[in-house]
């Protein structure tokens, strides 16, 4: 077929397929988000416009937001889609970086066509270059370089036959996920060639379960049978495998408590037995405490980040670790003994080799008990007092009021430890997604229009802080414009208040975070007036100042959401330090003269730098 290479773009787009964990195929890049300028308007622009009929293109406000709501789509559909984001060259591409930086971070699938500049070299230079004085062939598309698991410049059509079964390696492997980037100079966009029919058949993606290698699993399994107070940990490559009933049977038949990362919440139930709640900083006491007494620990699907490990000082120093993970990367992290595979796959061959084999059940019992403690604690952090609502309360508003296959997100500020420490989950499907890889401020909003996208069944609620709402909004319009009905919860506590808190927890002086300690020449600062912000941009709004004001204004929103199909904001007065607190030790760099500097190097003290073998 002669086609533009834009043209032949978008026919392997459309013609790309995907097996979803459940058996149903679907489109594997189900929606394309647009900002047209110059470098793809009439390229790109040009072949999505003929083929609208078949893959939906939406027009966001943002490159940034557009892309965080691909990523935040991949997420929902747990890896088994790709977003795809395209934007003209200079600024435009350049906004999606932070983006491709959650992406990776979060080994999620993403796919950037940023236009770019003149490979002719007519223009030059063209409007919104950024010259390099040392070397023309560099763009500013290069700065997706740090931040992509794939990068090509497209600077003839027929490259595409070498690099687009590349392109669907990466975005489909369980062990290189992540974004990639097709950087495509806009004369090339409209170039022609012969592209072989054969581009273009249907190709199903399907989950891909490498076995690990049979004598890691040999040795993975005599550590277990040696281990007298064995942990498992489930993480984000268990929901993406789809193996949290295989790891729930593992631990069941085993007698294993177990506990979960950030990216694997919720895939077992609260008050499961075996459950010893979240780990970690923003995790719960109770799995810290299970963590500290371990003498192995079996991590599956992680790569075991300074959030989950309370930066390495979770474990006794003579623990033993075996980590199952797709990455091999991630999997000999520490020292660690590696099984690299498949995390459904390596858990079912490793119960081959332990057949017959169960912890004593005083272990196996402890778990329960250390989260009866936690949930007590959660309990108290829930009850109404007087004054703003808390966010703990928040998120026990929000939890009681949730129905099953409901979706609940975060991403930054002190709610990601309100949220993976204390909710309480049903388990099975993943319902929960906290952007804790990158953290990026903004995604709250824009990740929801992506997952609402995704999601079949259920309400998506987001919960974000004044300071995220702030940085980011423009896609509540965008939402509301498509028809895409989500809640977002608004907490207004009057600036950073989770940075004010580490500030000055550590003995600094409370500046430029909450907004009393910033600098400003008016004798009576402006407050944003959220409310009347977000009914601008197209949503329902509702306020609320109470717990029970809360309560109501939560379940009229998600009323409006599910019933006018657009966002409905609740926003709410918030109290500004109060706080879930998991009691685990989180490094940072704290200077000499400050308080808390002493403490800090005593905790570094107890690292577990490096496991043995």
């Amino acid at each position: 077929m002669r086609l533009t290479t834009a043209q032949a773009l978008v026919a392997w787009l459309i013609a790309q397929r995907s097996q979803t964990l459940d058996g149903r195929e679907v489109p594997l890049f189900p929606a394309v988000f647009a900002i047209f300028g110059h470098g793809n308007v009439l390229g790109l622009g040009t072949a999505l416009e003929e083929r609208r009929d078949v893959i939906p293109v939406w027009r966001g406000h943002s490159e940034q937001g557009m892309a965080l709501a691909a990523v935040g789509l991949t997420k929902a559909v747990h890896r088994r889609q790709v977003g795809v984001v395209t934007s003209s060259i200079g600024p435009g591409a350049l906004n999606m970086v932070t983006a491709a930086g959650v992406a990776h971070a979060n080994r999620l699938p993403l796919l950037l066509l940023p236009g770019d500049v003149f490979t002719g070299r007519g223009p030059d230079p063209v409007l919104q270059q950024v010259e390099h004085f040392g070397d023309p062939t560099v763009t500013a598309n290069d700065a997706f370089r740090a931040v992509s698991r794939y990068f090509d410049r497209i600077t003839r059509p027929e490259q595409l036959l070498a690099t687009l079964p590349q392109v669907a390696r990466v975005l489909t492997d369980p062990a290189d996920a992540g974004p990639v980037t097709l950087a495509l100079p806009q004369d090339v966009q409209a170039e022609t060639f012969d592209f072989p029919d054969a581009l273009f058949e249907p190709v199903v993606h399907t989950v891909a379960r490498p076995r690990p290698d049979r004598t890691a699993l040999a040795a993975a399994a005599q550590a277990l049978r040696s281990a007298q107070r064995p942990l498992l940990i489930l993480g984000g490559g268990v929901r993406y495998s789809g193996a949290a009933s295989q790891a729930l049977e593992t631990a069941e038949r085993h007698g294993i408590p177990i506990t979960e990362t950030t990216a694997g919440r919720t895939l077992v139930a609260h008050d499961h037995p075996l459950y010893a709640g979240p780990l970690g900083i923003t995790g719960s006491a109770s799995a810290d405490t299970l963590a500290a007494e371990a003498d192995l620990v079996l991590a599956v699907g992680t790569r075991l980040q300074d959030f989950t490990t309370a930066s390495w000082t979770a474990f006794a120093p003579e623990v033993r670790m075996i980590t199952i993970n797709a990455a091999r990367f991630d999997a000999v992290k520490h020292g660690a003994l590696a099984v690299v595979g498949d995390a459904a796959a390596a858990l079912e061959d490793l119960e081959v080799e332990l057949s017959g084999w169960r912890v004593a059940r005083e272990w196996t019992t402890r778990a329960a008990a250390v989260r009866g403690e936690w949930d007590d604690y959660i309990d108290t952090l829930r009850t109404p007092a007087a004054g703003p609502p808390t966010y703990a309360q928040i998120v026990g508003e929000v939890n009681d009021l949730s129905e099953p296959g409901d979706y609940v997100m975060t991403s930054s500020g002190g709610l990601p430890g309100e949220l993976v420490g204390g909710w309480r989950a049903e388990g099975g499907e993943p319902t929960m997604d906290v952007e804790y890889g990158f953290s990026c401020m903004g995604y709250e909003l824009a990740g929801a229009w992506g997952a609402v996208m995704a999601h079949r069944h259920g309400q998506v609620t987001t919960l974000l802080g004044d300071g995220s709402y702030l940085m980011l909004n423009s896609e509540l319009f965008s939402a509301a414009f498509a028809g895409h009905g989500f809640v977002a919860v608004v907490c207004d506590n009057d600036g950073y208040a989770v940075i004010a808190r580490l500030q000055e927890g550590q003995g600094g002086n409370g500046f430029n975070n909450m907004y009393r300690d910033c600098r400003t020449n008016h004798p009576a600062p402006p407050r944003v007036n959220f409310a009347a912000h977000a009914h601008s941009l197209g949503c329902v709004v509702f306020t609320a100042s109470s717990a029970d004001e809360f309560r109501e204004a939560y379940g009229h929103a998600r009323e409006a959401a599910a019933r006018q199909s657009r966002p409905a904001v609740v926003v709410v007065r918030t109290h500004p330090s109060s706080w879930t607190e998991s009691g685990a030790f989180w490094q940072v760099g704290v200077p000499e003269q400050l308080s808390g500097h002493e403490a800090q190097e005593a905790a570094t003290a107890r690292q577990v730098r490096y496991l043995r073998p």
